[in-house]
């Protein structure tokens, strides 16, 4: 079972799907064709990085005439943000209890 976090992991685990999040999120709302620009990769490739961007809930799309104009969703990335945090507690809490027991050896 693929949770909401896994997908975000996986959608950001891509180097160019990084890349294109990265870019909606430094120069705003764009289309496929200026995305295509940037990435320097074919439109077609960009399209299905940008279907599991959109999957993974990083991304929205908005239809104007015959253009698909997309642009990042910055809140999907809170799970991201928990998961680093825990971590971070994790991670200092162990050391502290480690700093605790070299206390504990020197005396």
């Amino acid at each position: 079972m693929t949770t909401p976090r896994d997908a975000l992991f996986r959608a950001l685990s891509d180097p160019t799907r990084r890349a294109i999040f990265e870019q909606l999120c430094s120069g705003g709302e764009q289309t496929v064709g200026g995305l295509t620009a940037h990435a320097q990769i074919s439109q077609p490739a960009v399209s299905k990085h940008l279907a599991v961007l959109k999957q993974a809930g990083l991304v929205l799309d908005r239809h104007q005439g015959r253009q698909t104009h997309y642009s990042a969703q910055l809140n999907a990335l809170a799970p991201l943000q928990d998961w680093t945090n825990q971590m971070t507690r994790f991670w200092e809490s162990r050391f502290d209890d480690l700093d605790d027991l070299l206390k504990r050896m020197d005396q």
